[in-house]
């Protein structure tokens, strides 16, 4: 587990918290010596994570549409800039040179990054963890949506072992490392009898 691809905001947010957390998070991948993914933007929590891994001497790898690129949003002084066509083609590959997922908070992209990183997990097309780092209760309500989903019948309880949380970064990491993925034919050989009863 080399590459750790964190999502968050091109915002700060308005509790300095955030920031701090940014930095703790920056700090334990710097001693653990690994290597950053992200979104390539040189705004908002991305850019302080970015800068304290740079600051360091690591390894910081961003990927940005050519869109964002144009509205002078890169960030050009990380090791290595993917620019690509569009959002779709930024999520694929952030999730193919990734090794496992840490969201942080962040606003509608980063919902929509979790979630197609957990929905790739629960089909099996890819096997890399996700964890949310729960600044602040910051995905509390997330957590409950999910829980009501697996209440009501919606996700199955195998697959809400696949999201995990903290607000520690060096115990989110250590659920990472521990990640097994949830065997497939079992679930949907489950929903298929489920189906016809």
């Amino acid at each position: 587990m080399k590459k750790i691809c964190v999502f968050c905001g091109s915002s700060m947010g308005f509790d300095p918290i955030y920031k701090e957390k940014a930095l703790e998070l920056a700090n334990y991948l710097i001693e653990k010596d690994h290597i950053l993914v992200y979104g390539g933007a040189n705004v908002g929590l991305m850019k302080v994570i970015a800068d304290r891994m740079l600051e360091a001497g690591k390894e910081v790898i961003g990927v940005m549409p050519q869109h964002l690129v144009d509205k002078e949003v890169a960030h050009h002084q990380i090791t290595k800039l993917h620019v690509v066509e569009s959002m779709a083609k930024r999520k694929d590959l952030l999730i193919e040179i990734s090794d496992a997922f840490i969201a942080m908070p962040g606003g509608f992209g980063t919902l929509d990054e979790l979630a197609e990183v957990l929905v790739l997990d629960q089909l099996q097309i890819i096997s890399k963890p996700l964890g949310l780092y729960n600044v602040n209760g910051y995905f509390d309500h997330l957590i409950e949506f999910i829980e009501l989903g697996v209440t009501e019948g919606f996700v199955r309880q195998e697959h809400r072992k696949n999201v995990f949380a903290h607000e520690g970064s060096a115990e989110l990491c250590k659920m990472l490392s521990d990640y097994k993925p949830v065997e497939m034919a079992k679930w949907l050989k489950d929903i298929q009898t489920e189906s016809y009863q």
